[in-house]
């Protein structure tokens, strides 16, 4: 297997040799983030990149689990390996100075994601709805128990950043494996062009 690519210091690509697995780059695992990100760049602009990234999906190994459209495309966890909790990875390249950037960001299953925004935000509905309660309640005179759902959504909210968290330690080594596939796609893909001197003549050039 040959080197792997990895973000060095300065946010763009370098080539290190393969790591064990623990030594891939942190997943940025964080329980104030339901989807952990990170950015990368390129030396090459975003059209070039993506074709580039969607040539490295093409192989035996990826060709079930992965996906791509445009400048987007999408890790998933093989199928006799998926749980609840397992991720996916998706990844976006845009246009930058110089060349062009990844945005890659973990999420849960869609179906999963869909379910936690459908409650965090009827959550954060039921907050605003008790608040308003509570205040004209309050100034009716009455007892202002509308307010009791402004603690108790709060207490859910932070409920579902608990599990979000439980979640991205379940899916860890899943994480790490969906990243561990970008950066071997990335190797394979962008190796010539991070290998090259700019300042070489082309082969054959006399």
């Amino acid at each position: 297997m040959g080197p792997e690519v990895h973000p060095g210091v300065s946010g763009e690509y370098r080539l290190i040799s393969v790591q064990a697995m623990n030594d891939l780059p942190d997943v940025g695992i964080d329980a104030a983030r339901l989807r952990p990100k990170f950015d990368l760049d390129f030396p090459v602009p975003a059209d070039e990149a993506m074709e580039r990234i969607r040539r490295g999906l093409d192989t035996p190994e990826l060709r079930h689990t992965t996906m791509s459209a445009g400048r987007h495309a999408e890790f998933h966890v093989d199928a006799s390996e998926r749980k609840v909790w397992s991720p996916r990875l998706t990844v976006q390249v845009e246009d930058a100075p110089g060349g062009s950037s990844l945005r890659g960001r973990f999420a849960p299953r869609a179906d999963v994601w869909t379910g936690f925004m459908f409650v965090y935000f009827l959550v954060v509905f039921l907050i605003l709805f008790g608040a308003t309660l509570g205040y004209v309640q309050q100034v009716s005179d009455e007892t202002p128990w509308g307010y009791w759902a402004i603690p108790a959504g709060l207490a859910v909210i932070a409920g579902i950043h608990g599990l979000s968290y439980l979640g991205q330690r379940l899916a860890e080594d899943q994480m790490r494996e969906l990243r561990g596939q970008l950066d071997s796609v990335l190797s394979r893909q962008f190796e010539p062009v991070l290998d090259s001197d700019p300042d070489s003549p082309p082969s054959g050039a006399s």
